[in-house]
């Protein structure tokens, strides 16, 4: 294994993103509260368009404007409506993080829609998704590693204590290498993207943007080499999920971090939130089960939900939050 300083706390317990609600505000406040040692940005996709996962990532695109288009985001010829709400409703979001965190000291995550999940969900203005084009896929990695940049610079000014955490959330990941992401018409498929070239834009975009990343994959088939292949930080997966335990043991014992989704983002029939000791234990079991020793599991490991929370009864979502903080402290405890 090499020798790395991972970018959070021992012992740290994160969320993967979205809330329910729509109030950023309190939001805000349950993020710092239950998870003090990594807290991140929340995203409310319940407040609509330019909210949620791939219209918020537009908004940070550098002349590349969207807009919506038949309820899908399509590549714009100039800045519209929507993407100024999406753009208001980021910069009200950095305004309350830097009212609620100004004296924060430490790690704080950012999240955004990594370039192949957005090239999977953007349209071109001729229609078909920019993963169509592979010339269009270069221009909007490009594009989006300049609105990272300007983000993460943007936290920086406003949280000056803290450290910047980004996290790329590439679920159509699997689907756009296996040739899976569906045309229009439902009928076809767009052709499978080359994992060398994922993998170089990847690259790219990290090195460029120049803080910690981890990728973020909650889908079935996760490219766990390719994604370690990119100079990432981390990697965060629904442990659920997982099936091939080699790629994953190789991917930690070459110092990859693991952000690992261990509680169910879903109530179960029962209705109660999971434990601290039960989601201690499924990452525990699954380190176990990897072979590697207990001493470094608090320190490399990052717990967390297996994926968002927005779709989460309100009282759930806290409570899971805490399970999860309270599982990273058994952890380092141990």
């Amino acid at each position: 294994m090499t020798d790395q300083a991972w970018p959070w706390p021992v012992g740290a317990a994160t969320g993967i993103g979205s809330l329910p609600g729509t109030d950023i505000a309190e939001a805000q406040r349950i993020v710092l509260g239950e998870l003090p040692d990594l807290p991140h940005l929340p995203e409310l996709p319940a407040r609509g368009p330019g909210a949620e996962l791939i219209g918020r990532t537009a908004g940070l695109l550098v002349e590349l404007p969207v807009e919506l288009y038949a309820a899908r985001w399509r590549i714009a010829q100039r800045p519209g409506r929507e993407l100024r709400r999406a753009r208001d409703l980021m910069e009200r979001d950095l305004d309350q993080l830097a009212e609620q965190a100004e004296e924060y000291v430490g790690p704080v995550k950012l999240q955004a829609g990594g370039p192949f999940t957005l090239a999977a969900a953007l349209e071109l203005p001729i229609g078909g998704r920019m993963l169509r084009d592979p010339g269009a896929v270069r221009d909007l990695t490009g594009s989006l590693t300049e609105g990272l940049r300007e983000h993460v610079a943007a936290v920086a000014r406003r949280l000056p204590r803290a450290s910047v955490l980004l996290q790329l959330d590439e679920p159509s990941l699997p689907a756009v290498l296996a040739g899976r992401v569906r045309t229009e018409s439902g009928l076809g498929t767009y052709p499978a993207a080359e994992g060398d070239l994922v993998a170089s834009l990847l690259r790219s975009l990290i090195e460029a943007v120049g803080v910690p990343t981890v990728v973020h994959c909650c889908a079935p088939d996760v490219p766990v080499e390719l994604i370690r292949s990119t100079g990432a930080a981390g990697l965060a997966l629904d442990l659920s999920l997982v099936t091939d335990l080699d790629p994953l043991g190789e991917a930690i014992d070459a110092g990859l971090g693991l952000l690992a989704g261990a509680a169910p983002t879903r109530p179960p029939s029962t209705g109660r939130a999971p434990t601290s000791a039960e989601v201690a234990d499924r990452v525990r079991t699954l380190w176990d089960r990897l072979g590697f020793p207990r001493a470094r599991l608090a320190e490399q490991v990052v717990v967390t939900p297996a994926c968002g929370l927005a779709g989460a009864p309100a009282e759930y979502a806290r409570a899971v939050l805490k399970a999860c903080r309270d599982a990273g402290r058994r952890l380092a405890e141990e």
